[in-house]
């Protein structure tokens, strides 16, 4: 009687440890951080180029690649993709809206919008966990106004009811300074397509910023003034998750590889200081070695 009580004490306990250890899993997945790289298309369908990217990111921590998808692919694109997801990386598909930024006319055009979403679709059809939309705005030329918002708005929430059903997530990119407000020229604002999105990206590359010598000799304050910023606008409970873009390289100043490691390093500890979900690093070559430095040096370090 006393070895079935034992026996049964044990396998409770066995029960109840499992769904601890099952409980913090769950609960460590939720509070992870995105660290993603962005992909060209082009490079995605290189093969040889997409295999050793996956195991330098793999060992640097690298989860999610940003993959464009800016016009039909070849088959090599959808045998690399599942490549990139057989590693556990996760695939969220880049689809650039309006190339330059929009005109009236392209905003207002829903037949451009469908165009647009046949991508979309090809990219779930392969995988894609998300779907981030970027240059969803005006071009530059446009009068500003507060209605230039409102139309952006209304492209995307015609996105996010097509991807609802689907259980795909939307993310949207915007330009750095909608980080501090709604931009009425290009039709930005972070409050507005809140209602409609599950995450912002904002670029908050100190490069964009002027004056461009004072963002760049303080790329860590630009970041986290930034999406610091980005938390004012909404108080205490941020609806959505915001995954920071940051740069590898300031295009206005050239820098010695140590100066440019200290540059990464400085954004990524801003992302994480101003409590941001994750962050995608920008390299229009995709070339990434720097970073995988300085990620593996900080888990050597730790």
């Amino acid at each position: 009687m006393v070895k079935k009580y034992n026996y049964t004490r044990m396998a409770l306990l066995l029960l109840l440890l499992s769904l601890f250890f099952l409980y913090l899993s769950v609960a460590n997945a939720g509070n992870s951080k995105i660290k993603g790289i962005y992909i060209t298309q082009y490079n995605l369908e290189n093969t040889a180029f997409i295999n050793h990217l996956i195991q330098q990111a793999k060992a640097a921590g690298i989860d999610t690649f940003v993959v464009d998808l800016e016009k039909i692919p070849s088959k090599r694109y959808a045998n690399n993709i599942a490549l990139v997801r057989q590693n556990n990386i996760k695939y969220v598909a880049r689809i650039i809206m309006f190339p330059n930024g929009g005109t009236p006319k392209m905003v207002e055009d829903t037949q451009y919008w469908q165009k647009k979403y046949t991508l979309v679709q090809q990219a779930i059809a392969w995988g894609a966990s998300q779907i981030q939309l970027d240059y969803i705005r005006y071009n530059t030329k446009q009068k500003p106004s507060a209605e230039n918002a409102k139309r952006i708005l209304n492209i995307i929430q015609w996105y996010k009811n097509k991807l609802a059903s689907q259980n795909i997530s939307l993310q949207i990119d915007v330009f750095g300074i909608a980080s501090f407000g709604e931009s009425y020229y290009i039709g930005q604002s972070i409050k507005l397509f809140s209602q409609a999105v599950d995450a912002i990206c904002p670029m908050v590359y100190p490069s964009h910023y002027v004056p461009f010598p004072e963002h760049f000799r303080q790329p860590y304050e630009t970041v986290y003034n930034s999406l610091t910023h980005i938390k004012k606008q909404f108080g205490p409970d941020m609806p959505i998750k915001v995954y920071a873009y940051i740069e590898l390289s300031n295009y206005h100043y050239p820098m010695s590889h140590s100066k440019t490691l200290e540059y990464i390093k400085a954004q990524i500890k801003a992302v994480e200081a101003a409590g941001a979900d994750g962050w995608y690093a920008w390299s229009p070559h995709n070339r990434y070695d720097n970073l995988f430095k300085v990620l593996q040096n900080q888990t050597t370090t730790r």
